[in-house]
């Protein structure tokens, strides 16, 4: 009985990332600028060169590590570590303040800005006047 480590099926790998991430074949064909015929046999194949590698992994936003150690069991055991459902705890979204009261604030706020606006014009409109009297 053989203990060698079976390498990874490369295109087996290409076809699960592009499963996972909502992406048909003609899609990733499209992107690749092949037919998807093409990537139907490139899904097919165990080994991929590491040029045309490099490209598929562009197209589908991973590096092309991940689709070298893609591992589904990872993936799953990832989801399964981080997914927290809940929809048994009862939540109270509800505001701590009035946002109507928030919003007269901030049109205050504004009011008192463009006051001082206009009276920092008012003092250069001054100043300027005084100028050109003094000539």
């Amino acid at each position: 009985m053989s203990t060698a480590i079976k390498p990874r099926h490369i295109g087996r790998n290409i076809s699960r990332i592009r499963e996972l991430r909502d992406m048909k074949q003609e899609a990733l064909a499209i992107a690749l600028g092949v037919s998807q015929q093409s990537v139907s046999n490139l899904e097919g194949s165990e080994s991929v060169d590491d040029e045309k590698l490099a490209r598929i992994a562009e197209a589908l936003g991973v590096s092309t590590e991940a689709i070298k150690n893609f591992s589904e069991d990872a993936v799953f055991n990832i989801i399964g570590n981080t997914y927290n459902d809940d929809s048994s705890s009862i939540k109270n979204y509800n505001c701590t303040f009035n946002p109507l009261d928030k919003l007269l604030e901030v049109i205050e706020k504004n009011e008192k800005l463009y006051e001082r606006l206009v009276e920092a014009e008012k003092e250069k409109v001054a100043l300027l006047e005084k100028l050109l009297d003094d000539k």
